[in-house]
Protein backbone atom coordinates (compact mmCIF):
# COMPACT_ATOMS: atom_id res chain seq x y z
CA UNK A 1 0.00 0.00 0.00
CA UNK A 2 1.40 3.72 -0.52
CA UNK A 3 1.55 6.50 1.21
CA UNK A 4 -1.03 7.88 -0.20
CA UNK A 5 -3.23 4.64 0.09
CA UNK A 6 -3.01 4.63 3.71
CA UNK A 7 -3.76 7.79 4.31
CA UNK A 8 -7.49 7.62 1.94
CA UNK A 9 -8.14 4.64 3.40
CA UNK A 10 -7.82 6.03 7.07
CA UNK A 11 -9.83 8.99 5.78
CA UNK A 12 -12.39 6.96 4.56
CA UNK A 13 -13.16 4.85 7.96
CA UNK A 14 -13.13 8.27 9.53
CA UNK A 15 -15.72 10.15 7.44
CA UNK A 16 -15.77 13.20 8.99
CA UNK A 17 -16.50 16.19 6.43
CA UNK A 18 -15.24 19.87 7.16
CA UNK A 19 -17.84 22.45 6.32
CA UNK A 20 -14.73 24.28 4.73
CA UNK A 21 -13.02 21.76 2.67
CA UNK A 22 -16.29 19.92 0.86
CA UNK A 23 -15.57 16.63 -0.75
CA UNK A 24 -12.81 16.22 -3.05
CA UNK A 25 -12.49 14.14 -6.75
CA UNK A 26 -10.01 14.02 -9.16
CA UNK A 27 -12.92 14.17 -12.21
CA UNK A 28 -12.88 17.97 -13.41
CA UNK A 29 -16.51 17.10 -14.42
CA UNK A 30 -17.60 16.82 -10.32
CA UNK A 31 -16.82 20.50 -9.79
CA UNK A 32 -18.80 22.99 -11.71
CA UNK A 33 -17.43 26.87 -12.10
CA UNK A 34 -17.83 28.96 -8.71
CA UNK A 35 -20.30 31.60 -8.77
CA UNK A 36 -19.13 33.14 -5.56
CA UNK A 37 -22.13 31.89 -3.44
CA UNK A 38 -20.01 28.98 -2.12
CA UNK A 39 -18.19 29.13 0.80
CA UNK A 40 -15.15 28.58 -0.49
CA UNK A 41 -15.06 30.69 -2.93
CA UNK A 42 -17.65 33.82 -1.18
CA UNK A 43 -14.63 36.47 -0.30
CA UNK A 44 -12.88 35.94 -3.57
CA UNK A 45 -12.66 38.07 -6.50
CA UNK A 46 -13.76 35.59 -9.23
CA UNK A 47 -13.73 38.26 -12.13
CA UNK A 48 -10.61 39.53 -11.35
CA UNK A 49 -8.59 35.56 -11.74
CA UNK A 50 -8.53 35.50 -15.39
CA UNK A 51 -10.94 32.25 -15.83
CA UNK A 52 -8.42 30.48 -13.95
CA UNK A 53 -10.70 29.33 -11.45
CA UNK A 54 -13.12 28.17 -13.99
CA UNK A 55 -12.29 26.95 -17.54
CA UNK A 56 -9.37 29.65 -18.77
CA UNK A 57 -6.81 27.44 -21.16
CA UNK A 58 -3.40 26.80 -19.77
CA UNK A 59 -1.03 27.60 -22.20
CA UNK A 60 2.19 27.10 -22.89
CA UNK A 61 3.73 28.22 -19.75
CA UNK A 62 5.38 31.74 -20.18
CA UNK A 63 7.05 31.52 -16.87
CA UNK A 64 10.96 31.02 -16.69
CA UNK A 65 11.84 28.61 -13.94
CA UNK A 66 15.61 28.31 -12.69
CA UNK A 67 16.96 26.99 -9.81
CA UNK A 68 20.04 25.70 -7.84
CA UNK A 69 20.80 22.26 -6.96
CA UNK A 70 22.35 21.47 -3.58
CA UNK A 71 24.23 18.32 -2.86
CA UNK A 72 22.09 15.48 -2.22
CA UNK A 73 19.20 16.85 -4.10
CA UNK A 74 17.74 16.53 -7.23
CA UNK A 75 14.90 18.93 -9.41
CA UNK A 76 13.92 18.35 -12.89
CA UNK A 77 11.14 18.37 -15.27
CA UNK A 78 9.30 14.85 -15.42
CA UNK A 79 6.64 14.27 -18.06
CA UNK A 80 4.64 10.90 -18.93
CA UNK A 81 4.22 8.32 -16.12
CA UNK A 82 6.34 9.51 -14.08
CA UNK A 83 4.32 12.51 -13.94
CA UNK A 84 1.11 11.53 -13.93
CA UNK A 85 2.44 8.47 -10.79
CA UNK A 86 2.76 11.43 -8.52
CA UNK A 87 -0.76 13.32 -9.22
CA UNK A 88 -2.33 13.42 -5.23
CA UNK A 89 0.79 11.70 -4.19
CA UNK A 90 0.24 14.15 -0.75
CA UNK A 91 -2.80 12.53 -0.32
CA UNK A 92 -4.64 15.29 -2.14
CA UNK A 93 -8.10 14.67 -3.69
CA UNK A 94 -9.18 18.35 -5.27
CA UNK A 95 -11.62 20.09 -3.50
CA UNK A 96 -11.84 22.73 -6.45
CA UNK A 97 -12.38 22.92 -9.76
CA UNK A 98 -8.97 24.46 -10.30
CA UNK A 99 -6.72 22.15 -8.56
CA UNK A 100 -8.65 19.32 -10.70
CA UNK A 101 -7.88 20.44 -13.77
CA UNK A 102 -4.23 21.64 -13.00
CA UNK A 103 -3.37 17.61 -11.91
CA UNK A 104 -5.75 16.35 -14.87
CA UNK A 105 -4.67 18.69 -17.57
CA UNK A 106 -0.88 19.78 -16.58
CA UNK A 107 1.19 17.48 -18.70
CA UNK A 108 4.40 17.83 -16.89
CA UNK A 109 5.62 17.94 -12.81
CA UNK A 110 8.58 19.97 -11.10
CA UNK A 111 9.98 17.44 -8.82
CA UNK A 112 12.23 18.38 -6.07
CA UNK A 113 13.43 15.30 -4.74
CA UNK A 114 15.38 15.14 -1.12
CA UNK A 115 16.80 11.01 -0.58
CA UNK A 116 16.24 9.76 2.88
CA UNK A 117 18.99 10.56 5.40
CA UNK A 118 19.87 13.84 3.18
CA UNK A 119 20.58 16.80 4.64
CA UNK A 120 21.31 19.96 2.89
CA UNK A 121 23.63 22.23 3.13
CA UNK A 122 22.14 25.58 2.09
CA UNK A 123 18.44 26.03 1.05
CA UNK A 124 17.34 25.00 -2.41
CA UNK A 125 15.61 28.26 -3.88
CA UNK A 126 13.57 27.52 -7.08
CA UNK A 127 12.80 31.36 -8.88
CA UNK A 128 10.14 31.45 -11.23
CA UNK A 129 9.74 34.89 -12.97
CA UNK A 130 6.50 35.44 -15.19
CA UNK A 131 6.81 37.57 -18.13
CA UNK A 132 3.48 37.26 -19.55
CA UNK A 133 -0.06 38.65 -17.28
CA UNK A 134 -2.02 37.68 -20.49
CA UNK A 135 -0.86 34.50 -20.68
CA UNK A 136 -2.92 31.89 -18.58
CA UNK A 137 -1.16 28.77 -17.17
CA UNK A 138 -0.91 25.91 -14.61
CA UNK A 139 2.08 24.07 -13.02
CA UNK A 140 2.03 21.36 -10.68
CA UNK A 141 5.05 21.02 -8.13
CA UNK A 142 6.19 17.84 -5.92
CA UNK A 143 8.43 18.30 -3.77
CA UNK A 144 9.68 14.88 -1.74
CA UNK A 145 11.34 14.42 0.99
CA UNK A 146 12.98 11.16 2.54
CA UNK A 147 12.88 9.86 6.09
CA UNK A 148 14.94 11.20 8.50
CA UNK A 149 16.11 13.83 6.10
CA UNK A 150 16.53 17.80 6.71
CA UNK A 151 15.99 20.49 4.17
CA UNK A 152 14.47 24.04 3.53
CA UNK A 153 13.02 24.59 -0.05
CA UNK A 154 12.29 28.52 -1.23
CA UNK A 155 9.61 29.40 -4.12
CA UNK A 156 10.22 32.66 -5.18
CA UNK A 157 7.26 34.29 -7.45
CA UNK A 158 7.97 37.58 -9.00
CA UNK A 159 7.22 39.17 -12.75
CA UNK A 160 4.08 39.00 -14.43
CA UNK A 161 2.04 36.11 -14.40
CA UNK A 162 -1.59 34.57 -14.59
CA UNK A 163 -0.79 31.10 -12.82
CA UNK A 164 -3.08 28.27 -10.80
CA UNK A 165 -0.34 25.88 -9.56
CA UNK A 166 -0.88 22.72 -7.09
CA UNK A 167 2.15 22.56 -4.96
CA UNK A 168 2.40 18.68 -3.19
CA UNK A 169 4.93 17.98 -0.72
CA UNK A 170 5.38 14.48 1.56
CA UNK A 171 7.48 14.97 4.35
CA UNK A 172 9.10 11.72 5.45
CA UNK A 173 9.34 9.69 8.76
CA UNK A 174 11.20 11.76 10.83
CA UNK A 175 12.40 14.50 8.62
CA UNK A 176 12.50 18.02 9.03
CA UNK A 177 11.35 20.69 6.17
CA UNK A 178 10.80 23.75 5.92
CA UNK A 179 9.39 25.17 2.60
CA UNK A 180 8.76 29.47 2.20
CA UNK A 181 6.55 30.16 -0.42
CA UNK A 182 6.82 34.01 -1.90
CA UNK A 183 4.49 36.06 -3.56
CA UNK A 184 6.39 38.67 -4.77
CA UNK A 185 4.60 39.99 -7.82
CA UNK A 186 4.42 42.76 -10.31
CA UNK A 187 1.06 44.38 -9.18
CA UNK A 188 -1.03 43.12 -12.31
CA UNK A 189 -0.56 39.42 -11.41
CA UNK A 190 -3.17 36.72 -10.47
CA UNK A 191 -1.49 33.60 -8.78
CA UNK A 192 -4.26 30.91 -7.26
CA UNK A 193 -2.61 27.83 -5.82
CA UNK A 194 -3.25 25.61 -3.27
CA UNK A 195 -0.41 23.77 -1.11
CA UNK A 196 -0.73 19.88 0.53
CA UNK A 197 1.88 18.68 2.75
CA UNK A 198 1.71 14.83 3.96
CA UNK A 199 3.62 14.99 7.53
CA UNK A 200 5.06 11.58 8.69
CA UNK A 201 5.06 9.89 12.10
CA UNK A 202 7.34 12.29 14.02
CA UNK A 203 8.49 14.55 11.74
CA UNK A 204 8.61 18.38 11.76
CA UNK A 205 7.12 20.40 8.77
CA UNK A 206 7.19 24.21 8.54
CA UNK A 207 5.14 26.29 5.95
CA UNK A 208 5.65 30.02 5.01
CA UNK A 209 3.06 31.86 3.17
CA UNK A 210 4.73 35.39 2.24
CA UNK A 211 2.43 37.72 0.12
CA UNK A 212 3.20 40.99 -0.79
CA UNK A 213 2.42 41.61 -4.24
CA UNK A 214 0.02 40.78 -7.20
CA UNK A 215 -3.65 42.05 -8.17
CA UNK A 216 -5.06 38.86 -6.90
CA UNK A 217 -2.88 35.96 -4.82
CA UNK A 218 -5.13 33.36 -2.94
CA UNK A 219 -3.30 30.40 -1.35
CA UNK A 220 -4.78 27.88 0.32
CA UNK A 221 -2.07 25.69 2.59
CA UNK A 222 -3.54 22.27 3.46
CA UNK A 223 -1.38 19.50 6.12
CA UNK A 224 -2.65 16.05 6.59
CA UNK A 225 -0.50 13.76 8.95
CA UNK A 226 0.47 9.99 7.72
CA UNK A 227 1.52 8.83 11.15
CA UNK A 228 1.33 9.68 15.04
CA UNK A 229 3.77 12.29 16.19
CA UNK A 230 4.04 14.54 13.33
CA UNK A 231 4.25 18.39 14.12
CA UNK A 232 3.18 21.17 11.43
CA UNK A 233 4.07 24.91 11.94
CA UNK A 234 2.09 26.91 9.18
CA UNK A 235 2.97 30.69 8.98
CA UNK A 236 2.25 33.86 7.07
CA UNK A 237 3.02 37.31 6.61
CA UNK A 238 1.43 39.83 3.85
CA UNK A 239 1.31 43.30 3.17
CA UNK A 240 -1.78 44.77 1.00
CA UNK A 241 -1.68 47.59 -1.13
CA UNK A 242 -4.50 49.93 -2.57
CA UNK A 243 -6.60 47.68 -4.61
CA UNK A 244 -5.14 44.59 -3.61
CA UNK A 245 -7.07 41.44 -2.65
CA UNK A 246 -5.05 38.77 -0.97
CA UNK A 247 -6.34 35.98 0.54
CA UNK A 248 -4.61 33.26 2.49
CA UNK A 249 -6.59 29.51 3.64
CA UNK A 250 -5.34 27.06 5.43
CA UNK A 251 -6.72 23.30 7.16
CA UNK A 252 -5.03 21.41 9.64
CA UNK A 253 -6.48 17.76 9.35
CA UNK A 254 -5.64 16.28 12.12
CA UNK A 255 -6.42 12.49 11.20
CA UNK A 256 -3.33 10.72 13.22
CA UNK A 257 -2.50 10.84 16.77
CA UNK A 258 -0.33 13.04 19.10
CA UNK A 259 0.28 15.52 16.44
CA UNK A 260 0.97 19.01 16.51
CA UNK A 261 -0.06 22.19 14.16
CA UNK A 262 0.46 26.33 15.25
CA UNK A 263 -0.98 28.49 12.32
CA UNK A 264 0.47 32.20 12.64
CA UNK A 265 -0.35 34.54 10.21
CA UNK A 266 0.30 38.02 9.99
CA UNK A 267 -0.73 40.79 7.70
CA UNK A 268 -1.25 44.57 7.32
CA UNK A 269 -3.11 46.81 4.93
CA UNK A 270 -2.43 50.05 3.22
CA UNK A 271 -4.77 52.27 0.59
CA UNK A 272 -7.95 52.23 -0.37
CA UNK A 273 -9.72 48.64 -1.40
CA UNK A 274 -6.96 46.83 -0.03
CA UNK A 275 -8.41 43.62 0.92
CA UNK A 276 -6.85 40.38 2.61
CA UNK A 277 -8.86 37.61 3.57
CA UNK A 278 -7.68 34.86 6.68
CA UNK A 279 -9.61 31.54 6.73
CA UNK A 280 -8.06 29.03 9.53
CA UNK A 281 -9.70 25.68 9.94
CA UNK A 282 -8.74 22.81 12.20
CA UNK A 283 -10.21 19.37 12.26
CA UNK A 284 -9.67 16.98 14.78
CA UNK A 285 -10.64 13.17 13.86
CA UNK A 286 -11.92 11.18 16.45
CA UNK A 287 -8.83 9.04 15.85
CA UNK A 288 -6.82 12.14 16.79
CA UNK A 289 -6.31 11.55 20.49
CA UNK A 290 -3.63 13.62 22.56
CA UNK A 291 -3.50 16.28 19.89
CA UNK A 292 -2.37 20.06 19.81
CA UNK A 293 -3.14 22.74 17.97
CA UNK A 294 -3.48 26.70 18.11
CA UNK A 295 -4.29 29.30 15.03
CA UNK A 296 -4.13 32.62 15.03
CA UNK A 297 -4.23 35.63 12.48
CA UNK A 298 -3.87 39.22 13.74
CA UNK A 299 -3.87 42.50 11.09
CA UNK A 300 -2.75 45.92 10.71
CA UNK A 301 -5.15 48.66 9.16
CA UNK A 302 -2.79 51.79 8.57
CA UNK A 303 -4.75 53.95 6.32
CA UNK A 304 -8.99 54.17 5.48
CA UNK A 305 -10.61 52.59 2.95
CA UNK A 306 -8.63 48.58 3.81
CA UNK A 307 -10.60 45.87 4.55
CA UNK A 308 -10.01 42.56 6.82
CA UNK A 309 -11.39 39.53 7.10
CA UNK A 310 -10.34 36.61 9.49
CA UNK A 311 -12.44 33.34 9.82
CA UNK A 312 -11.02 31.00 12.45
CA UNK A 313 -12.35 27.95 12.64
CA UNK A 314 -12.25 24.61 15.01
CA UNK A 315 -14.16 21.31 14.41
CA UNK A 316 -13.86 18.71 16.92
CA UNK A 317 -14.55 14.68 17.15
CA UNK A 318 -12.58 13.73 19.98
CA UNK A 319 -12.76 15.38 23.79
CA UNK A 320 -9.01 13.22 24.61
CA UNK A 321 -7.18 16.08 22.96
CA UNK A 322 -3.99 18.19 24.57
CA UNK A 323 -5.42 21.36 24.00
CA UNK A 324 -6.79 23.69 21.35
CA UNK A 325 -7.21 26.91 20.75
CA UNK A 326 -7.62 30.30 18.49
CA UNK A 327 -7.49 34.07 18.42
CA UNK A 328 -8.02 36.36 15.78
CA UNK A 329 -7.88 40.43 16.03
CA UNK A 330 -7.88 43.52 13.91
CA UNK A 331 -7.20 46.92 14.54
CA UNK A 332 -5.82 49.93 13.96
CA UNK A 333 -2.18 51.30 15.05
CA UNK A 334 -2.04 51.20 19.43
CA UNK A 335 -2.10 54.52 20.56
CA UNK A 336 -0.65 53.64 23.96
CA UNK A 337 2.23 52.41 21.77
CA UNK A 338 2.79 55.44 19.32
CA UNK A 339 2.04 57.63 22.17
CA UNK A 340 5.33 55.94 24.22
CA UNK A 341 7.66 56.44 21.31
CA UNK A 342 6.52 60.53 20.57
CA UNK A 343 6.80 61.02 23.97
CA UNK A 344 10.56 60.08 23.73
CA UNK A 345 10.93 62.46 20.76
CA UNK A 346 10.39 60.08 17.80
CA UNK A 347 8.22 61.97 15.10
CA UNK A 348 4.55 60.53 14.11
CA UNK A 349 5.70 58.83 11.02
CA UNK A 350 8.95 57.26 12.69
CA UNK A 351 6.72 56.17 15.47
CA UNK A 352 4.34 54.34 13.36
CA UNK A 353 7.20 52.69 11.26
CA UNK A 354 9.03 51.03 14.37
CA UNK A 355 5.31 49.63 15.66
CA UNK A 356 4.54 47.96 12.22
CA UNK A 357 7.99 46.33 12.29
CA UNK A 358 7.68 45.51 15.41
CA UNK A 359 3.88 43.87 14.77
CA UNK A 360 6.23 41.77 11.76
CA UNK A 361 9.14 41.14 13.50
CA UNK A 362 8.85 38.35 15.60
CA UNK A 363 6.81 36.38 12.73
CA UNK A 364 9.91 37.13 10.42
CA UNK A 365 12.21 35.80 12.80
CA UNK A 366 10.05 32.37 12.72
CA UNK A 367 10.76 31.73 9.72
CA UNK A 368 13.98 30.53 10.09
CA UNK A 369 16.08 31.51 7.07
CA UNK A 370 18.33 34.45 7.74
CA UNK A 371 18.70 35.48 4.23
CA UNK A 372 14.91 35.45 3.32
CA UNK A 373 14.82 37.14 7.02
CA UNK A 374 16.69 40.22 5.85
CA UNK A 375 14.82 40.41 2.52
CA UNK A 376 11.78 40.54 4.30
CA UNK A 377 12.49 43.08 6.39
CA UNK A 378 13.63 45.21 3.48
CA UNK A 379 10.34 44.57 1.91
CA UNK A 380 8.00 45.50 4.33
CA UNK A 381 10.22 48.69 4.58
CA UNK A 382 9.64 49.12 0.80
CA UNK A 383 5.78 48.57 1.34
CA UNK A 384 5.46 51.69 3.84
CA UNK A 385 7.36 53.95 1.53
CA UNK A 386 4.63 53.39 -1.58
CA UNK A 387 1.81 54.97 1.01
CA UNK A 388 3.33 57.32 3.19
CA UNK A 389 1.22 56.57 6.55
CA UNK A 390 -1.48 59.23 7.26
CA UNK A 391 -2.65 59.76 10.98
CA UNK A 392 -5.11 57.40 11.59
CA UNK A 393 -8.13 58.93 12.34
Amino acid sequence: MTVTDSVRSALEVDKVESHLNPPGSFDVTDHPVPTGREEIWRFTPLKRLRGLHADAEFNRSAIKASWNTPDGARVQGVTGDEARSLRGISGLVPNTRFAARVLAEVPSTLLVDVPAEVELAEPLVVQLDGHDVTNTEAGHVVMRFGAHSKAIVVVNHTGSASVAAVVEIVVGDGADVTVVSIQDWADDAVHLSHHQALVGRDATYKHAAISFGGDVVRMDANVAYDGPGGSAELLGLYFADEGQHIEHRIFADHNAPRTKSNAIYKGALQGDKAHTVWVGNVLIRKVAEGIETYEENRNLILTDGCHADSIPNLEIETGEIAGAGHASATARFDDTQLFYLQSRGISEKESQRLVVHGFFNDLIRKVGVPSIEERLLATVEAELAKNVLKEVQ
